[in-house]
């Protein structure tokens, strides 16, 4: 699968590794990043998804997407991600991924973004059922590159470890390193991560902007557990 990942927002806060351990699939322990475990709030532009390569879905191939995610490392020793929630408003969507057990969730999705003389992306969602939001958004530093090894190693994850009826795979997902930007949160009043179980204090430690990358996801394999 092609696509093309657009104007994404990495709000990351630290958590307790015990906080991230439940979520993780059966053989897959959390990944501790500069001392913790880390909870992400990222928010994209979905962007001509489909099969293969120049093959975009018409409509259902683009949307925006808002999901929750944690630090995963393998048996092996291969790091990925960990979706807890991830927020799409394109229903045929949803209910494919949870046929193949990734937790979306249909709300209601819009990026917004402001390009004037302080440029502004954000993301806006609203379940459909129980009424859970979220909003925020960010003001980039165009100027400025983020290549610090936090930045890096929040965001150069290149596949996802996740449950598949009874067992544990891993999907990679190979693009090129993600141009990144520090950023400053303009404004931010977020219900997903506690609807997922998460309790952060105070605003993000790490908040990141990229205009984008395109990715390929691979063929699944399952994790052989040690």
């Amino acid at each position: 699968m092609d696509q093309f990942w657009a104007d994404a927002v990495f709000l990351h806060w630290r958590i307790p590794v015990g906080a991230a351990a439940p979520q993780m699939p059966p053989g897959v322990e959390p990944d501790v990043i500069d001392g913790s475990s880390w909870v992400g709030l990222i928010g994209f532009r979905m962007v001509g998804a489909g099969l293969g390569t120049g093959l975009p879905v018409p409509y259902l191939g683009s949307f925006a997407e808002i999901n929750v995610r944690l630090y995963s490392r393998g048996p092996d020793g291969t790091r990925g991600v960990v979706f807890v929630t991830l927020d799409a408003s394109r229903l045929a969507v949803v209910v494919a991924a949870r046929a193949a057990s990734i937790p979306y969730v249909w709300s209601r999705c819009r990026a917004h973004s402001s390009l004037g003389a302080t440029p502004r992306y954000g993301y806006d969602v609203v379940r459909f059922r129980g009424n859970t939001r979220s909003s925020f958004v960010v003001e980039p530093a165009h100027g400025t590159t983020a290549e610090d090894e936090l930045s890096l190693e929040l965001t150069a994850r290149f596949g996802l470890h996740s449950r598949f009826g009874n067992r544990t795979v891993y999907i990679p997902n190979i693009h090129e390193p993600w141009p990144l930007h520090p950023a400053t949160v303009s404004s931010l009043d977020d219900g997903l991560l506690a609807a997922a179980g998460f309790t952060v204090a105070g605003p993000p430690e790490s908040v990141l902007y990229s205009p984008g990358v395109q990715t390929r996801f691979g063929v699944p394999r399952v994790v052989r557990r040690s």
